[in-house]
């Protein structure tokens, strides 16, 4: 089945954003000969003959000696794949891909999200601390309401605490402020929500992100989009404020 620009990024995106490592010594497991098949689709449905081709070759010469080498050929096409998809999505639907230890461009790939919202930024996030705030919310344009929903079980309040307090104190109505936690291990999304409209997914929480592997700041489709604001603003409604 024929599969459009946009979904081909979004779906490839994020199987780039998990690429299991390949070489080494260790036995491949059955998650990782999934992910080969899953990115093998996708790169046939790139139209790129050569490099499916040369995918399914790579791929099944992970078990013999040349497999590091076969283990680099993949990541290669992976991501030249993702790149060719990427210029013909939708400027809407394209993400940003943030390299390990590339904590500036973590800085820039989130700012360029939260700097969309015009009256409110929702960041749903489960394991959230000061981080948030003091690398983060600065980046949220004056006047914009920030709302941070965390989860009660993981979040550790005593780091989260004093930042929102000083936050409040400092910014008052400027920068407006509000955090609510959920019922404990209810959060399974890690989400930037502009104004109730725009959806960006997060494939690590901000306190980490982009710390020990590669992350993604990635649109989240419209039809998905509308049940996850529809969700969430209702688990808002349900959590209990913070302070």
């Amino acid at each position: 089945m024929p599969i459009n620009p946009e979904s081909l990024y979004l779906q490839l995106g994020q199987l780039v954003s998990e690429m299991p490592e390949l070489g080494g010594r260790n036995a491949l497991t059955q998650s990782d000969y999934m992910w080969i098949a899953r990115v093998t689709e996708l790169v046939r449905a790139g139209g790129d003959e050569w490099d499916f081709g040369h995918l399914r070759i790579a791929s099944d010469g992970l078990t013999g000696p040349l497999r590091d080498l076969n283990a680099q050929q993949i990541k290669s096409i992976a991501y030249r794949t993702l790149a060719n998809a990427e210029a013909n999505a939708p400027i809407a639907a394209k993400g940003m891909f943030v390299g390990v230890g590339a904590s500036f461009d973590a800085l820039k790939a989130v700012g360029q999200v939260m700097s969309q919202a015009i009256a409110d930024v929702l960041v749903i996030d489960a394991y959230m601390d000061s981080k948030v705030l003091t690398d983060f919310a600065p980046l949220v344009r004056e006047g914009v309401s920030i709302r941070l929903l965390t989860d009660s079980f993981y979040t550790k309040l005593e780091a989260l605490n004093p930042a929102v307090t000083r936050w409040t104190q400092q910014y008052g109505a400027v920068r407006p402020i509000a955090v609510r936690l959920t019922a404990p291990r209810a959060l399974h999304d890690r989400l930037i929500i502009a104004d109730g409209r725009l959806v960006w997914s997060l494939t690590q929480s901000l306190k980490d992100f982009a710390g020990r592997s590669p992350a993604l700041v990635q649109r989240v489709d419209d039809d998905i989009s509308k049940k996850k604001i529809e969700f969430y603003e209702q688990l808002w409604l349900q959590s209990t404020d913070l302070l």
